[in-house]
């Protein structure tokens, strides 16, 4: 579905942010997610975004072009956010990421939607504190457990029971994604795109 990917620009402050008025959709999640790493899987090409050794790497907000086969929406930005939860990370830093994430929440007519995914395997949190403050600003959101091919299907139902007690997943579409093996990919681009053209 996936046409073309391409980087447009990192940013700091909102005066930064691509002007360009068309649809999109945000990716955000602890740090050490494996987020960049399905960015890269989603859009077929390694190294688009930047995968880091250490947790902490993105620390601006980056905006990809990506181009669909599709007639209502031909184009949308996805847009890679800072992960959050790396204890390493000053607090002046961590700071000056909340500033720029709410500053891109606060201005971005057209965020259609939040990809937020999830590591299963760790404790949630951060994770659900990250979706509380969500809910304030109404928009659809889309939950996928990382590193799938990590978790045998067996364990699965009890690591999503146990995700359930603290993280309210309520109505929100929930995936199992791979960026090595690509499962899920198929349905995770499905939904972005049911996402990208739900009527406001």
């Amino acid at each position: 579905m996936i046409q073309t990917a391409e980087f447009i620009r990192s940013c700091t402050a909102a005066e930064q942010f691509p002007r360009e008025r068309i649809p999109e959709i945000a990716f955000v999640g602890r740090s050490n997610v494996g987020k960049s790493s399905a960015i890269n899987a989603l859009a077929n090409r390694h190294g688009l975004a930047k995968v880091g050794k250490v947790p902490g790497k993105t620390q601006t907000i980056n905006f990809f072009k990506v181009a669909i086969n599709d007639p209502v929406v031909p184009f949308f930005y996805l847009v890679d956010l800072p992960g959050y939860g790396y204890a390493k990370v000053p607090k002046s830093v961590k700071e000056r990421w909340r500033t720029m994430i709410e500053e891109y929440f606060s201005t971005r007519e057209l965020l259609k939607g939040v990809v937020v995914l999830l590591d299963l395997r760790a404790n949630q949190s951060l994770d659900a504190r990250l979706l509380q403050w969500l809910a304030t600003w109404s928009l659809p959101i889309v939950l996928v457990a990382t590193k799938a091919d990590k978790i045998g299907r067996s364990q699965r139902p009890a690591l999503l029971r146990r995700a359930r007690e603290t993280v309210d997943i309520g109505a929100s579409a929930f995936l199992w994604f791979s960026a090595r093996t690509h499962e899920g990919k198929r349905e995770l681009l499905k939904t972005i795109k049911n996402v990208l053209i739900r009527p406001a």
